[in-house]
């Protein structure tokens, strides 16, 4: 036997210092060994753990009830097929098995499937559906209503998933009023279907909510297989809280979505349907606001143009008093300047009248020395005729500046 072909071990005791093999030398001795005892195969199993890639191949576990392994079918996607691959599927494949040395596991490349109908667990969820569909538990007439505007939610789900994260973001982004109670249950395994059940139980003994979300993100039929339990269903049934199921992800069903009061496609769909007419409301509010607003502010623009308006033809007291003011100082200023003007003309008037009398009065013509005669014995009356003095008669005479008694001679 060659050196080469040695067992490691072996070849490890004949030396006195241990070999010391890369990763890489130990991965390629193995792929010699593994692949060349395995050329063309054929395996029988069931599908499990399904990821069909964009890339358009597919990679997959088969399985049986005591072991798996990987399977990869390349090309899959570009492939004429008659069916598709899906978890629980029973299946025949044909190929080698090879050695991926990045991740140092093997797997099964697959060139050619074959269907075989039905996996096992695929085939007790029809029958379980059958039966319950049969008692009723799926008409739509015996499922409770959904409280509108709800203010508690109760989840029973798994506190360190991922899934009530989703959840608690868009409850907290949508309506942060909500009041959210987690009840914590295993949502995979065997115990699974009991802590729902509890948590399911729990949430309706103490009135946790006012619905009850069964929560849990997406894997593979095994994985969500606690969510087809017939005690859960039933459970489910019971619970006088209205259910939503939000188990898996869209194209996932699950018998608790078939009881359930509603069933939403993911747990970030529960949250949105839960919180929906809540946000329906806020945006109601808020347009109902908004035109409030608009109108306010357009029914006080028409006021105070109105109101502009108005103010622009009214007079206020003040200045119609400071106007009436000034209309009687110009009156005032008015009449004086016609008293005057007429006063002025009077005085005109009188003054040429004053001359003409002037020009007539007798004192005028005393002064060209002219003088007046009158008798005192007469009482006074101007004597204007020398034939009425008598000789010694007694006399007074005017002059322009006085008078003087004298007698006839």
């Amino acid at each position: 036997m060659a050196h080469d072909d040695l067992p490691l071990f072996a070849q490890a005791r004949e030396s006195s210092q241990p070999k010391h093999w890369t990763v890489t030398e130990i991965t390629a001795r193995i792929r010699g060994v593994l692949e060349p005892a395995f050329p063309l195969i054929w395996v029988k199993g069931e599908i499990s753990n399904c990821r069909p890639a964009s890339s358009g191949h597919a990679y997959f576990s088969l399985k049986d009830q005591n072991a798996m392994i990987s399977a990869a079918a390349f090309g899959w996607g570009a492939r004429r097929r008659s069916f598709e691959l899906k978890d629980g599927l029973q299946v025949l494949c044909r190929g080698k098995i090879s050695l991926y040395a990045p991740r140092g596991s093997y797997q099964l490349t697959v060139d050619h499937i074959e269907p075989l109908g039905a996996g096992a667990l695929q085939i007790a969820f029809e029958q379980l559906k059958a039966k319950l569909s049969a008692e009723g538990l799926f008409d739509s007439k015996r499922k409770r209503t959904l409280p509108a505007f709800p203010k508690r939610i109760a989840v029973v789900t798994s506190p360190t998933g991922a899934a009530i994260q989703d959840m608690l973001n868009i409850l907290k982004r949508r309506a942060p009023h909500l009041h959210v109670t987690i009840v914590p249950a295993l949502v995979q395994g065997e115990e699974a279907p009991r802590q729902i059940i509890r948590g399911l139980q729990c949430a309706n003994r103490w009135n946790l909510g006012d619905l009850v979300v069964l929560a849990r993100g997406g894997g593979s039929i095994e994985d969500l297989w606690c969510f087809n339990d017939e005690a859960l269903a039933r459970a489910i049934v019971a619970s006088r809280l209205p259910v939503i199921s939000a188990v898996g992800h869209e194209i996932d069903f699950t018998i608790s979505d078939f009881v359930s009061d509603l069933r939403a496609p993911t747990p970030s769909a529960a949250a949105e349907l839960v919180s929906g007419h809540w946000v329906e409301a806020v945006a109601r509010v808020r347009e109902c606001t908004q035109r409030l607003q608009t109108g306010i502010r357009r029914d006080l623009t028409t006021r105070k143009t109105l109101l502009q308006h108005v103010a622009a033809r009214l007079i206020s007291p003040k200045d119609r008093l400071r106007e009436q003011i000034q209309r009687c100082d110009e009156l005032y200023m008015r009449l004086l300047r016609a008293f005057k003007a007429r006063l002025d003309r009077r005085k005109s008037v009188v003054e040429q009248m004053a001359g003409k009398l002037d020009a007539l009065s007798p004192l005028r013509v005393l002064e060209r020395g002219y003088t007046i005669i009158r008798d005192p014995a007469k009482g006074g009356f101007v004597v204007r005729s020398a034939a009425e003095v008598s000789a010694g008669q007694e006399l007074q005479v005017t002059f322009h500046d006085g008078q003087k008694a004298v007698r006839a001679i």
